[in-house]
């Protein structure tokens, strides 16, 4: 994928402005949320390459030339799009940031024939920019919610009876070849499937099944009633 160019300074956009590239900063953004609604900008020369050629350059060969001409293009206009468009101007300035670091690394994604660049490359920006909002979003939180109201204390003879049997597994495992304990620790108390923690340990599937079993029913033995389910998952 290769390293995304040092960016440019979005609040200087005339000096990296090259010949013939317009450098009014408002020229070419769309005035409302779609990206399609851009004014057309004047043609470049003949000499230089467009922006669908740019972006085709940056998906072929990683031309970091050709990032930075579109940086120093598109950047400002994204950050007046997205000012325009409600975002302060901190927001604004890191979301351009990161759409511009979104054409660099999606850019064989491009398809002249769907959009051109300026609506392609404007897209990301505004769809950056939702994203943020929805991250940034913190739902305010009911009192009354059921999820957040703690359950009702155990009676005290429950209780006891949990902590007895708690103690009595504890001691239960500590019997147990080690071999077979850490298994047990790892399905039970670390909620991993078998399939993981062969992969972990670097032993067939078949002998970790085999020895999560044995250790079950010496757990059997020494608990009545013990949960024997053979883990989380069987994979």
């Amino acid at each position: 994928m290769g390293v995304v160019p040092q960016t440019l300074d979005l609040s200087a956009p005339n000096a990296a402005a090259g010949p013939g590239q317009v450098s009014d900063a408002t020229v070419g953004t769309p005035s409302s949320g779609n990206p399609s609604q851009a004014r057309q900008e004047p043609e470049a020369p003949t000499d230089q390459r467009s922006h669908d050629d740019l972006l085709d350059a940056i998906a072929s060969t990683r031309d970091k030339t050709a990032f930075a001409e579109l940086f120093s293009h598109f950047a400002p206009r994204l950050k007046s799009y997205l000012i325009r468009l409600g975002t302060d101007a901190a927001m604004s300035e890191e979301v351009a940031q990161e759409a511009m670091v979104m054409v660099w690394r999606k850019a064989e994604s491009f398809d002249r024939k769907q959009a051109s660049a300026a609506t392609w490359i404007f897209t990301i920006a505004r769809n950056k920019r939702i994203d943020r909002l929805r991250r940034e979003r913190r739902p305010e939180l009911d009192p009354n919610d059921p999820a957040l109201v703690p359950d009702a204390p155990d009676a005290a003879d429950r209780s006891i009876e949990v902590q007895q049997t708690e103690e009595s597994l504890r001691s239960a495992i500590e019997k147990l070849p080690q071999e077979q304990s850490e298994l047990i620790r790892a399905a039970y108390f670390e909620d991993k499937t078998h399939r993981e923690i062969a992969d972990q340990r670097g032993i067939p599937l078949g002998t970790v099944k085999s020895r999560i079993r044995l250790a079950l029913a010496r757990l059997r033995q020494e608990i009545d009633g013990f949960d024997t389910d053979p883990g989380p998952s069987s994979e």
